[in-house]
Parts: structure tokens; C-alpha cells; sequence
């Protein structure tokens, strides 16, 4: 009955080592208001300074996103007071971006995509943070003035399954150009969401609401399905006027509702006009040049490793969706191992084991000792079973797979000769059975070669005990 409108403002802290307009540093977590100087704190005669590098990240973002790059960009005023904003207003850019008019590509698991437009990137600073304490609330500067590059969609999406894989890709091709270290939990990546609804047919866009500062995956999708039923429930109840308003709320996720927050107020509420201390930003012809090549963003990864290594697609989509889990298994390849057994146990084997806060880059097993193991199983030194007692052993200790697999008495059994002895005993001692195999009772196999694994206590090579059980038995 009702079709969703969603569009998304996504806040990218970008990863500079000196702040937007000044040289104080953006580093996480120091001690309150250190990091201030009087232009981040707005002291009289302090006059903002463009660090480059923002320009030069702008770029990277632009050209990733097949966006256009403006050579000359503006700065605008935005006028508003909170108490983080020692400034009362922000500086942004309204009028002219340096990032407009770019798309990207959202996969969805039967294979199929979409294709979302972006309206536009543009450099803005950020404000410093409220900390809440009880009946007194303080405010840390440390953060004001930092660099953002806010990407805001167009209203393309229409389901919270939409908005989150936007999410997702947006977040890992931040990651792949290494702008931002993108970390929701840290505030360097937060995301504003605008819901509505109409009837389905209906072209028209009707009141939407803004949900602010959601800093997960899975908060984005509760956030957009809790705020799609209230704005459904009031229109089915004919009170949709008088309760959906253009405004800005907040999302509870412990009472899974959203909050209003403040009315949300229109372009003239802000009173933007052009930022006099500042000239305009100019691209220079090298510098473009030279931030326009990109490294291999995600897209691009999954078809080489789909090529390349003849990968099924969703795995490749898995191992490209994050940059470490990427790069780790590019290491574990290059170790000489087939693509097939390094998507199983980096995915399954060593992903399955990380648990307690342990993620693929605090991972006490390497990469290289990853592929290690995997090259030890393809070269029949240990199987497949006996890989996974070396992994848990590895998880536990800092060792080296070789040694661990003489340590547990791993490897496997490829003297044939040994092999042969044992396999004669077994049938010797089990003569009735063999008949019956030969007899046609073939499931008896299983039996000689369970008996045959525990003669050689389980390092017996398991393909070899097979074949050459077959042979004895006829």
C-alpha cells in the first residue's frame, strides 16, 4: 500500500592529521580541549587557513564515485548556535561543492543492483561534542573544527535494506581510499537518515523526517523500520497531518522508537551567505592529476578475484566488502594457495574462532601463517581434520604451524609401505567383512578405513587409505 522514500546524509571524518582551518591535531581521545587553538575556538582576529589535504581527499572520494570534481569550489556560512559551536556558526558549502553529481552501485544477494544517485559531497567542520553528566553537562572543543566531507544521496532508496548495503558500500570504498578510518563507534562516520512515505503510484514526496547521528548497520535498518510504522500508523489512523512534521528525532534503540528532537528548520533558518574570511578553494591541474588515481576500490576487487582466481561471487563479495579482510587474503594467497581453501578458512575456520572482541585485524594468526596451514593441507603434510587442532592450538599460542603440527604429532602417514602393513593386518583380522565388501556390502569401506585411521592414530592420509583399500579389496 505504501512506498518508502529514504535519502541519507553520511558525515565522513576524514583522516587529516591537522584540522580543517588550522594545525591542531584531530587525534581521538586526548584529554578535554587540548587540541583547541583560537581559530578552532573562534577567538577575535583568528582567521581560518584551508588545509589541503581535505582538497586532495575530495578528489579521491569524487573520482571513486564517477562524480564531478569541481575545480573551484565555495565556502558559505551556516548560522546556528549550540553550545559545542564556539564559532555560532559552521562553515560548509551550500552553493558550489567540490563533489556533485556522482552514483553508486548497490548488490543485492540474488545477484541483482541499483544504482543510487548522490546529490553531492561537500567539506564542512565539525563541532565539538556535549558530554552529558548526570545533571551538569560539559563541552569538549577537541573536536570542533575537524574536517567532514558530508555525501548526501538523493531519495533513491526505498527499503532500510537499501539504505544499509548504501551504507556498507560507502563505508568500505571510504576504507579502500584510506580517507577515514570510517569508525562509527568513534563518531568519524555517522549517518542522518530522511524517512517517508506515500501511497504506492504516488509521485509525490511527502513531509519527511530526519533521524540523526545513527552510528551502526543494524541501528540504521531498526531506525528506518520503527520510524516507517509510526509515519504508516498515523496515515491508516487519519491523524498523518497532525503528527508527521518535518523535523529532526532521534532513535532510542533500547526502546526501539524514535524521539523527537527540534523541528527541523529550512535553508533560511540558517541564514547561509558566503564565508568572508575565506577565499575560494581552487584545484590545481597537478593536484587533481595526481589524487584522481585511486587504488582498487571494491567493485573492482570482486571482478579481478572472480577472474583471476574463479571465485563464485558471493564469496568474492564477502572478502571484498572490508579492506583488511581483503588484504588478508591477498597475503594468504600468496603463499600459493588455491582461492577455493583461503575463502574457507579465512570465512569459516579462522572467522568462526574470533570471538571475545578478536576481529580479522586483532587476529592472533596471521595472514601468513594462515596460508601456512592451508599449504600444509595441499601438500598432504597434515589433513584437513588435523589443520583444524593446529588452528586452535595457534589461536591459544604464538607458534609457528610447522612446529606445531610436530609438536601435536600431526603429520600425515604417506609411506605407503607403513601403510600397506597396517591395511594387510586390518583385512587379515576382519576377513568376513571383506567378503561381504566384495560381496557387495560397499558401505563397509567406511569400516577398514576407520580402522585403518586409528591404527595410524588419525595421520593416516585419508585419500591414500581410500585408494589403496579399494586395491586390497578388490
Amino acid at each position: 500500500m505504501f512506498e518508502v522514500v529514504i535519502g541519507l546524509e553520511v558525515h565522513v571524518q576524514l583522516n587529516t592529521e591537522t584540522k580543517l582551518f588550522c594545525s591542531c591535531p584531530t587525534s581521538f581521545n586526548d584529554r578535554p580541549n587540548v587540541n583547541t587553538c583560537p581559530t578552532c575556538l573562534a577567538l577575535p582576529g583568528a582567521l581560518p587557513v584551508l588545509n589541503k589535504s581535505v582538497l586532495e581527499k575530495s578528489i579521491m572520494l569524487g573520482t571513486a564515485i564517477g562524480a564531478t570534481v569541481n575545480r573551484t569550489s565555495f565556502f558559505d556560512r551556516k548560522s546556528y548556535f549550540y553550545p559545542d559551536s564556539p564559532t555560532s556558526y559552521q562553515i560548509t558549502q551550500l552553493y558550489t561543492p567540490v563533489v556533485e553529481h556522482g552514483t553508486l552501485d548497490i548488490d543485492f544477494e540474488d545477484g541483482s543492483s541499483k544504482k543510487i544517485r548522490i546529490n553531492r559531497a561537500h567539506i564542512e567542520a565539525d563541532a565539538g561534542k556535549n558530554i552529558h553528566d548526570g545533571a551538569i553537562s560539559k563541552v569538549d572543543l577537541n573536536r570542533a573544527g575537524t574536517p567532514l566531507l558530508e555525501i548526501v544521496s538523493e531519495p533513491d532508496m526505498r527499503s532500510a535494506e537499501d539504505a544499509v548495503l548504501y551504507v556498507k558500500k560507502l563505508h568500505s570504498i571510504v576504507r579502500y581510499l584510506d580517507i577515514s578510518n570510517a569508525n562509527m563507534q568513534e563518531g568519524s562516520f555517522r549517518v542522518d537518515v530522511n524517512v517517508s512515505i506515500r501511497p504506492k503510484g504516488d509521485e509525490k514526496l511527502y513531509t519527511r523526517v530526519e533521524i540523526k547521528n545513527i552510528n551502526s548497520f543494524r541501528f540504521i535498518q531498526q531506525a528506518i523500520e520503527v520510524e516507517v510504522e509510526r509515519q504508516v500508523n498515523a496515515w491508516e489512523d487519519g491523524v498523518y497531518e497532525d503528527e508527521i512534521y518535518q523535523e529532526t528525532r532521534l532513535f532510542d534503540q533500547v526502546k526501539q522508537e524514535t524521539r523527537s528532537m527540534r523541528g527541523k528548520e529550512e535553508a533560511a533558518d540558517y541564514r547561509y551567505f558566503p564565508e568572508p574570511d575565506l577565499l575560494k578553494a581552487v584545484i590545481p591541474d597537478a593536484m587533481f592529476e595526481t589524487f584522481s588515481k585511486i587504488p582498487e576500490l571494491p567493485d573492482e576487487k570482486k571482478s579481478r578475484f572472480i577472474t583471476e582466481f574463479g571465485m563464485r561471487e558471493y564469496d568474492a563479495a564477502v572478502i571484498t566488502a572490508d579492506l583488511e579482510t581483503a588484504h588478508f587474503f591477498e597475503i594468504m594467497l600468496a603463499e600459493g594457495i588455491t582461492a577455493k581453501n583461503a575463502v574457507t578458512w579465512l570465512t569459516v575456520e579462522l572467522q568462526g574462532r574470533l570471538k571475545g572482541g578478536l576481529n580479522i585485524t586483532t587476529s592472533p594468526v596471521s595472514a601468513k601463517t594462515m596460508g601456512t596451514l592451508v599449504k600444509r593441507i595441499e601438500d598432504k603434510t597434515i589433513s584437513g581434520k588435523a589443520a583444524k587442532q593446529v588452528l586452535d592450538h595457534l589461536i591459544e599460542n604464538d607458534a609457528e604451524v610447522d612446529a606445531v603440527i610436530e609438536e601435536l604429532g600431526l603429520k600425515q602417514m604417506n609411506d605407503t609401505g607403513a601403510l600397506e602393513k597396517i591395511i594387510d593386518e586390518i583385512i587379515a583380522n576382519n576377513e568376513d567383512k571383506a567378503e561381504q565388501y566384495r560381496g557387495g556390502k560397499e558401505k563397509l569401506l567406511g569400516f577398514f578405513v576407520g580402522q585403518t585411521m586409528k591404527a595410524s592414530k588419525g595421520t593416516a592420509n585419508p585419500q591414500t587409505v581410500n585408494e589403496m583399500l579399494k586395491a586390497k579389496l578388490g
